[in-house]
C-alpha cells in the first residue's frame, strides 16, 4: 500500500474540493487503508454527503476515524447511528451560521453600513460636471479616472427625478 497524505484546508460544506475528489479517486483505488480527520463536521456538512461518503469508503474497505469524536466506529451500527446524529448536527451548525450572517448583514445595512470596496468616483461630482455641461472624457480627466468608469458609472446611476414628479401620486 502507498502512504500518501492529503492535507486540505477548504470547507466542508460541498464535495467539490481537489483535494477531497483525489483522495476520493484513491479510495476507489483502495491506495488506502484509512481516512483520519480531526472532526466529523470539518470534512462533511451535508448529512447525505457524510452518509454517501462513509458508504464508499465501507464499501472499499476503507475505515473513516475522526479524532474529536472518537466513538465513531464507521463499521458497526452504533457508529453509523452516531455518524448520523453528528453530521445532522454538523448540518443544522452552518445553515444556522449562514442564517445570522443573512441577518447581520441585512441589520447592518438598515444602519446604513455600505459593504464592498470604496467608490472610485464621487457620483454627485459627476453629474454636478455633466449638469455643467463637460462631456465624458472632459468628466473623466477631472477626477482621474478612466473614461469607461465614468460611462458605467452614468449608466448604473438612479435617474434624476423632478420634485413635480414625485409628487404627481
Amino acid at each position: 500500500m502507498d502512504q500518501q497524505m492529503i492535507v486540505t484546508r477548504l470547507s466542508g460544506k460541498n464535495t467539490h474540493r481537489p483535494q477531497f475528489q483525489e483522495m476520493n479517486r484513491l479510495a476507489r483505488l483502495r491506495k488506502f487503508q484509512g481516512i483520519l480527520v480531526y472532526r466529523l463536521d470539518r470534512a462533511f456538512r451535508s448529512t447525505v454527503d457524510t452518509i454517501n461518503q462513509i458508504e464508499e469508503y465501507n464499501s472499499h474497505g476503507i475505515k473513516f476515524i475522526s479524532l474529536h469524536d472518537n466513538f465513531i466506529d464507521t463499521t458497526s451500527p452504533s457508529g453509523v447511528l452516531m455518524i448520523n446524529i453528528v453530521s445532522c448536527f454538523a448540518e443544522f451548525e452552518r445553515k444556522i451560521i449562514a442564517l445570522r450572517v443573512q441577518s447581520g448583514i441585512a441589520n447592518a445595512k438598515k444602519k446604513g453600513v455600505v459593504f464592498g470596496r470604496k467608490p472610485k468616483v464621487d457620483l454627485q461630482r459627476a453629474i454636478q460636471l455633466k449638469e455643467s455641461g463637460l462631456n465624458l472624457t472632459e468628466i473623466a480627466k477631472k477626477l482621474n479616472v478612466d473614461k469607461s468608469t465614468i460611462s458605467r458609472v452614468m449608466k448604473n446611476s438612479p435617474p434624476k427625478l423632478k420634485l413635480n414628479e414625485v409628487l404627481k401620486d
